[in-house]
């Protein structure tokens, strides 16, 4: 792991959540990770999903098992949570939680707001 990085975990670290077999699922937990993660998604240009969430907002909470869920199901697509309050320099764009960020070849092609379960893994799908 590169030096300065040792807070984004590729196990889930949100309570409750099933440690996940792939690496495909990171957290980021500060500002320098989550811009850290999205100049790797877009020099690599890989395919992935952002989950922008907040601790104090419930369809956050209950849309995240989902999405660590679909993480498994989908092992060639990165997957990413953010906390709003943790990356607030970073997720100053983002006005709705949950906001779900779609990249493709390194750029965004997609943006969902608001939880779902069917709606999301249909939009996953979609883009994988």
């Amino acid at each position: 792991m590169e030096k300065g990085l040792s807070s984004i975990t590729t196990s889930s670290s949100k309570e409750g959540l099933p440690l996940t077999p792939h690496s495909n699922f990171k957290t980021a937990s500060t500002d320098d990770d989550l811009a850290h993660i999205l100049f790797n998604i877009k020099s690599s240009k890989t395919s992935a999903v952002i989950n922008y969430g907040a601790s104090w907002c419930r369809m956050c909470s209950d849309i995240l098992p989902a999405f660590h869920r679909l993480s498994n199901n989908f092992p060639k697509l990165s997957f990413v949570y953010a906390d709003i309050d943790e990356c607030p320099e970073t997720t100053q764009h983002i006005r709705y939680t949950p906001t779900f960020q779609f990249f493709r070849d390194g750029e965004k092609v997609d943006e969902m707001y608001g939880a779902g379960e069917e709606r999301l893994r249909d939009r996953v799908w979609l883009h994988s």
